[in-house]
């Protein structure tokens, strides 16, 4: 499966085509379901282009986006940065009138598993983002971990990717669960190859990469997906 992460938390800015309203998420969802994406995540923006969680904003975005791609699986982030306080993160799920069909919960951010519990309680699946070895550990030992959706692997920037997806899945172990494993920056690519191989789920997207495999700019999320496809992503 290819996932198609449109714009995570980049502000308008650092690329021309990361789509921030509503109606340029609807029409880039559209274009990477064209390009052989199978699912979308992205992040709901406020007027300054900064992530939000608010319910208004996340109904305006899910509503557009399903309007063009009926049926489509969109997931949205719950990253911390977007409400830094876990109780303010928990209301604003509480908050929401329109749902996506999962989100993402990083497993080493506080009030993550009290987040998962709420979203799973409300229907909402759960993709546990695990960057590192020890929350792989705290995701393992956690009572919600064969609730979850997916495992998110995601291998940080810098280096080939190649190493600390390893060390991420050897963590893991035989959890019994889907995995979609992605890098981003620099290992975006190396970490897609090293999906491909292994036959992982996996995701592209300006929200990891702004360049295409060659290191030329990408000029969209549609062009990344279609790179993406052309290695066998998917």
């Amino acid at each position: 499966m290819l996932q198609a992460c449109l714009n995570g938390a980049r502000r308008p800015a650092e690329h021309p085509a990361l789509p921030v309203t509503a109606a340029a998420l609807a029409a880039d969802a559209a274009a990477v379901v064209a390009a052989g994406a199978a699912e979308v995540h992205l992040h709901v923006k406020d007027a300054g282009g900064a992530d939000t969680l608010h319910g208004d904003r996340v109904a305006e975005v899910l509503t557009a986006v399903r309007g063009a791609v009926p049926g489509l699986p969109v997931g949205v982030t719950t990253g911390a940065w977007a409400a830094p306080d876990p109780a303010a993160r928990l209301a604003a799920v509480a908050g929401w009138t329109v749902l996506p069909a999962y989100a993402s919960v990083n497993w080493h951010e506080a009030g993550a598993e009290d987040l998962a519990a709420a979203l799973l309680d409300r229907g909402v699946g759960v993709e546990a983002g695990l960057w590192t070895a020890d929350a792989v550990r705290a995701w393992r030992a956690s009572p919600l971990r064969d609730r979850c959706l997916r495992v998110l692997l995601e291998v940080p920037d810098g280096g080939d990717g190649a190493v600390p997806a390893a060390e991420l899945l050897a963590a893991l172990g035989d959890a019994g669960t889907e995995v979609l494993l992605h890098g981003e920056g620099s290992s975006t690519w190396p970490a897609l190859r090293a999906a491909v191989a292994r036959g992982l789920d996996t995701r592209i997207g300006l929200e990891d990469t702004l360049e295409l495999p060659g290191g030329d700019p990408a000029p969209g999320n549609a062009a990344l997906v279609a790179a993406a496809r052309a290695l066998g992503a998917g």
